[in-house]
Formats: structure tokens, sequence, C-alpha cells
């Protein structure tokens, strides 16, 4: 058993995470036949994600504020602390939190075999499918 050393917050990049936010590695593999990750991830009011998928899927527990996911049909739902969403494997999606408050949510991601393919970041979202329109 061991302490593992804490990792520095990341500010994420503009062409994946319009407006700020913030991530916190939590955990991470050890060992060869680990493949999850753990990241606690904190957006700013109104910041989001660009469209994306996981060859995996993902789980995203939200811990504080509300939450904005949508999914290329058009529909946005609203995610509370306390709640979790899981988008399935190769499910085009974005996160975003709400214009009134910071948003926090634990995501929790499996690696793909090639780990290069694990996430696939496509374009920004625009205000339309923030919206939900």
């Amino acid at each position: 058993m061991e302490i593992q050393p804490q990792k520095p917050t990341i500010l994420n990049p503009d062409e994946q995470f319009p407006g700020q936010v913030w991530l916190d590695v939590i955990a991470t593999p050890q060992t060869d036949d680990q493949r999850v990750t753990v990241a606690k991830v904190r957006f700013a009011p109104g910041a989001r994600t660009a469209w994306h998928h996981h060859a995996r899927g993902q789980f995203l527990y939200v811990t504080e504020g509300i939450a904005r996911f949508g999914t290329r049909d058009g529909k946005v739902v609203e995610v509370h602390p306390g709640q979790t969403i899981y988008v399935a494997p190769g499910e085009e999606h974005f996160h975003a939190a709400s214009h009134g408050s910071f948003m926090e949510h634990i995501a929790i991601l499996e690696a793909a075999d090639d780990p290069t393919t694990t996430n696939t970041w496509l374009e920004q979202i625009t205000d339309e499918d923030y919206a939900g329109k």
C-alpha cells in the first residue's frame, strides 16, 4: 500500500475545453493490467467540452453545481450533485457547467486497447448545442 504523490491541477486546453476547465487526476493505472482513470474536473460557469466520445464509455458523478450533458440528437440533460450519468462507448457528447455556477464532476473511464483511442476529440459545440436546440 502506498500514498500516491499529489499531481498539480491542470488547466485543460481551449481546443477541447472552451472556457476554464481544471483537471485533478485522482487515480491512474499502476500496473499493465489496469485501465481505469479517475479525475476531478471543475468547470467555470458556462465552460464546456468540445464534442467527443470514449472507446469504452464514461461515468460522470456530479459533486457540485448543475451539469449539462448533451448528445448529437440535440438532447441536453441537467445533472445535479449526487447524480451519476453514464455515456456509452462511442456516443458523441459534451459536458458543460450551467451559466450560473461552477460545476464539478468525477470522471471515471477505462482506457482502450490502444490508449491513443481512449478519447476522440471532435469540433467545438455551438451555443445552440449547449442550449439543446
